[in-house]
């Protein structure tokens, strides 16, 4: 496998017991993990890869995603419009700064 140019993680809340706690489940971030993929395919981009983690500890901004090797963390990530403003950034090699996690 190659490495990837861009890794998405996005926050599952799952702890080491399996069971999810915290927000990002609750608000539905594992629900999205569909429509990032297929529009990851949709615009074409190549060498980008989606997982789900466990909890990122980032509950009170959640839900939450990071992309790597930008180490950007996003939060409130809520609806497709946010999505599609963070990979209209990828893309565009820049920061959707209205969801940027800047501390």
């Amino acid at each position: 496998m190659e490495k990837p140019n861009h890794h998405i993680l996005v926050c599952a809340s799952f702890r080491v017991s399996g069971e999810p706690q915290g927000i990002c489940h609750k608000k539905g971030s594992t629900n999205f993990l569909g429509y990032l993929e297929n529009e990851i395919i949709d615009r074409g981009m190549d060498g980008v890869v989606v997982s789900s983690t466990g909890c990122l500890k980032a509950c009170d901004r959640g839900p939450v995603m990071v992309v790597y090797p930008e180490n950007q963390w996003y939060g409130k990530v809520e609806n497709e419009a946010a999505i599609d403003a963070i990979l209209d950034a990828i893309e565009d090699g820049s920061v959707a700064e209205d969801y940027l996690i800047s501390e």
